[in-house]
């Protein structure tokens, strides 16, 4: 009986030893088989959660760069650089056309992605903002939106519209530098920034001037992405060098406004650091400016010279040191290359300044019959041949060299009076910031201006169509416009007091 009673007992236990295995069998299994139980009901929605929170800052990293001040600075350094290096190509290539001066395409660059980015950055920056008065105040410059609505108007009567779209497609987007630049550049760290820009993008052009010379012959071809020229000079065996941004008379006319940027910056209080990067900007770039055997670049820059001395020695009467080091740098280029200098000035020019007294004709007959609204924009040289009469039948066609008269042309009076106007608001502009003495800004504001004048005095023989120098003149006068605005608002800052 014990012994049964034990067995007994020991089945007991047994059975218990199993229910009990059971017991913890079965949430085991539960848990695996349901997740939304017992420890994994809480592990699974922190993983869900987790992938909700990564897919968000996916989608929001792009718009959270593009609010970031470095990455702004990067996309305005992609803008600046690239009116030199030309990293882009042309959509709808018209090599006809271009053969003849016009316009040749739609022009999709570097420049093109960088403004679509800052614009996006633009407006995310515009939409956080808290209060309806900081959203808008925007600079417009009315000049410059009279000349790109009359242009985008002259399309309605040109002959050739695709052509035309070109030429609105190009003024638009250097428009937009302009906008851009006169309503973010907002402190003189920024102004300092693009004028660093400035005259890293020429003495990289400046280097690649003056190493093509040594290096390429005329017959030397790079088209894509980054273009390279050099022609031949007449018979003389000399070459012209065009570098990265485009023909010799564009890359001269580009370096003749950058050379009076870094003459001015010796005239202001910037450091030393400032000042020596201009002096080598001053030598390298001049060297490369007479390899461009651009006579319209060389009388545009001893224009800005000239402007630029005078007016420092009338209104501060300056020391004569550094119009002495100025003459010193150009005559050390000079000396070596007098010989070629005075060839190209003096000498035979094959009859190529004779050759565009024809084209001068031309626009004159499309301004008399067109006087409104001209042939449409990029238009004359496929309206050239209605008024290219058998007097011309032996004369060198092109696009006219002489941009008010091409303007006038292609636009008529309402444009060429829109971009005068804005000439002259970009000059007064850059005299008012010289005239509030500014130790730093006001040098620069005058280098720029006498840079802007003598590039108005070369447009009277060229016809500067392309991008790069659209963009460079339209960025300079974006930039003075910032530089008026932030010395004017320092002035307003200083107490009357402190000014007596």
């Amino acid at each position: 009986m014990r012994e049964s009673g034990g067995i007994q007992a020991l089945g007991a236990v047994g059975e218990r030893r199993l229910d009990l295995g059971k017991e913890l069998h079965a949430p085991a299994v539960n848990a695996i088989s349901s997740p939304n139980r017992t420890a994994g009901a809480s592990t699974y929605p922190r993983l869900r959660s987790y992938g909700a929170d990564s897919l968000v800052v996916a989608v929001l990293s792009p718009f959270l760069a593009l609010a970031s001040s470095s990455f702004q600075k990067f996309l305005l350094a992609v803008v600046i650089l690239d009116i030199p290096i030309e990293f882009g190509t042309y959509l709808f290539y018209r090599p006809l056309d271009a053969a003849r001066g016009a316009l040749k395409g739609l022009s999709i660059s570097a420049t093109t992605l960088a403004l679509a980015a800052l614009y996006t950055s633009w407006l995310i920056r515009a939409l956080a903002k808290r209060t309806r008065r900081e959203r808008l105040s925007l600079h417009v410059n009315l000049p410059l939106v009279a000349y790109l609505a009359v242009t985008a108007l002259s399309v309605l009567v040109a002959g050739d519209q695709t052509l035309s779209l070109f030429e609105v497609y190009l003024l638009l987007e250097a428009c937009l530098i302009y906008f851009y630049v006169a309503n973010n550049v907002r402190t003189r760290q920024d102004i300092l920034f693009v004028v660093s820009l400035l005259l890293g993008g020429c003495l990289f052009e400046s280097l690649v001037i003056n190493v093509m010379r040594f290096t390429v012959t005329a017959s030397t071809t790079w088209d894509f992405p980054i273009h390279i020229i050099a022609e031949n000079l007449g018979d003389s065996g000399r070459m012209r060098i065009g570098g990265t941004i485009g023909v010799p008379n564009v890359a001269g006319a580009y370096l003749s406004v950058m050379l009076a940027l870094a003459a001015g910056i010796l005239f202001g209080n910037l450091g030393k650091t400032y000042k020596w990067l201009a002096s080598v900007v001053l030598g390298l770039g001049g060297v490369a400016l007479i390899f461009t055997f651009s006579r319209g670049a060389w009388i545009a820059l001893i224009l800005a010279i000239i402007v630029l001395c005078f007016v420092h020695w009338r209104q501060r009467g300056i020391s004569l040191k550094r119009p002495v080091a100025i003459f010193a740098v150009v005559t050390l280029m000079y000396l070596p290359l007098h010989g070629v200098i005075s060839e190209r000035l003096f000498g035979s020019d094959k009859g190529s300044a004779e050759a565009r007294i024809p084209l001068n004709k031309l626009a004159f007959r499309m301004i008399a019959d067109n006087p409104v609204l001209g042939v449409g924009a990029n238009n004359f040289t496929s309206a050239m041949d209605q008024y290219a009469t058998s007097e011309f039948r032996h004369e060198w066609l092109w696009a006219v060299h002489n941009k008010y008269l091409l303007i006038l042309a292609e636009t008529g009076i309402g444009g060429l009076l829109a971009y005068l106007a804005f000439l002259l608001t970009t000059l007064r502009k850059g005299w008012q910031c010289w005239k509030l003495g500014d130790s730093v800004l006001s040098p620069l504001a005058l280098g720029l201006v006498a840079g802007v004048a003598g590039h108005m005095v070369h447009q009277g023989v060229d016809l500067f169509r392309d991008r790069p120098l659209q963009q460079l003149l339209l960025l300079v006068a974006g930039l003075l416009a910032a530089m008026y605005r932030i010395c004017a608002a320092d002035r307003r800052r200083v107490p009357v007091s402190s000014t007596v």
